[in-house]
């Protein structure tokens, strides 16, 4: 789906879990708490390797141990290291599939869906579909949605250097390449979801998830660095030597500077 490695879902995952905003993840266990199922299951769309099932188990909830969730991803390598880590705790259901069909994923008799860093890398057309899905789950029995850490689009450094801004529109106009959904949203995503979503009838929360990093997140500010200059090599505006003086000088920094990514939380539940 979208190329990552289990390396990179590793690496990031101790700021994530921190970065994640608590308030509405305990907003979404409240609402499987109160639902009153005898079997409570989430459909985590773009699972990786399970970040979703830890961050609510991280949570301190004892509801999060009776939850049975279904894994959904396009790599099944990914998905085997989900089942490696949670086979013994958790009821897991792991579904190698095209997220893009989303006829055909398993949200029947699921109670919330779930996606993590998920969001900016998809389309307009998959967040239509998904919120009709949604529209048609909620006919049947309630049905919310939660998405964690999506790009908002900002990307602030200490210390400031010239070309930052110039680097940062140059990564959001990149962040709307095709993803494997289509021409993605980047960080346009959450707004478009929340447009969507309450249209739709549902009533919308969210929250800023941003990455706060510094000397301690040395190895994730590296390899974010180094994925950037992957992204903006061809960037004609930018220009490659603008581009590497920028590098040099962001790997200079990494232990003394800081870096503040944004990101944002969505929570979605159906009224009345």
């Amino acid at each position: 789906m979208s190329g990552f490695s289990a390396d990179w879902l590793t690496l990031r995952e101790e700021v994530d879990l921190r970065s994640r905003d608590s308030k509405l993840l305990e907003k979404a266990e409240e609402w499987l708490c109160d639902y009153g199922a005898s079997e409570l299951i989430v459909a985590d769309l773009g699972a990786g390797t399970g970040s979703t099932i830890r961050a609510f188990a991280n949570s301190g909830s004892q509801k999060s141990e009776s939850i049975s969730w279904r894994l959904i991803d396009q790599d099944s390598e990914l998905l085997e290291n989900a089942r490696n880590r949670h086979c013994d705790s958790y009821r897991i259901e792991t579904f190698d599939l095209d997220l893009n069909n989303t006829a055909a994923l398993p949200l029947q008799s699921v109670q919330l869906i779930t996606a993590s860093a998920l969001l900016d890398l998809v389309s307009e057309e998959f967040i239509d579909a998904i919120t009709r899905q949604l529209v048609n789950l909620n006919k049947q029995q309630p049905v919310g949605i939660y998405t964690a850490l999506s790009y908002s689009g900002m990307i602030e450094w200490t210390p400031s250097h010239s070309l930052d801004e110039e680097v940062q529109n140059s990564l959001n106009q990149d962040q709307k390449r095709d993803k494997g959904f289509g021409r993605a949203l980047g960080p346009d995503a959450s707004d478009y979801l929340e447009h969507r979503l309450t249209g739709a009838g549902f009533k919308v929360c969210r929250a800023d998830s941003a990455w706060l990093l510094d000397a301690v997140d040395e190895k994730l500010v590296s390899e974010y660095i180094a994925g950037i200059e992957r992204a903006l090599k061809n960037d004609e505006a930018l220009g490659l030597v603008f581009l590497k003086d920028w590098i040099k000088f962001r790997r200079l920094h990494v232990t003394a500077g800081t870096c503040r990514v944004g990101h944002c939380d969505l929570l979605a539940l159906p009224q009345g």
